[in-house]
């Protein structure tokens, strides 16, 4: 939704990337690599394929269903973040299985904040 002040883009355009899209969008890649390396690297066979496919597959799904700016079902932003946030949640807790615990937190810290900021201008 964009405010009064705020002209929308021609057709066929779109607003310019900020510098929190770049961050948010590496967040996201992250999140799925982490959930995919997780899924081969702490499980024993076969699990490990089946979790080293499936779960990234399943939040790239999730994402493109209800997260992305051309998301297949449109829903409250609220019900957007939640899917974005278990995202998020899922690579964190995948960094403390492993031992990352810091690596988990600092992911978390930034997924959290792009996303806070970024969610933020979709009411503005």
């Amino acid at each position: 939704m964009s405010s009064p002040d705020h002209a929308a883009p021609a057709p066929g355009t779109r607003e310019p990337l900020s510098a929190v899209d770049v961050v948010a969008f590496l967040c996201e890649l992250f999140a799925f690599f982490t959930l995919a390396f997780w899924g081969f690297a702490a499980w024993v066979f076969p699990w490990n394929i089946v979790l080293g496919l499936g779960l990234p597959i399943v939040a790239i799904l999730l994402w493109a269903l209800f997260v992305s700016p051309r998301a297949m079902v449109p829903v409250h932003p609220f019900v957007r973040a939640v899917v974005e946030l278990l995202v998020y949640a899922a690579a964190t807790i995948a960094w403390w299985h492993m031992g990352q615990a810091w690596i988990g937190l600092a992911f978390a810290l930034v997924a959290v904040t792009a996303g806070v900021i970024a969610g933020r201008r979709r009411f503005i």
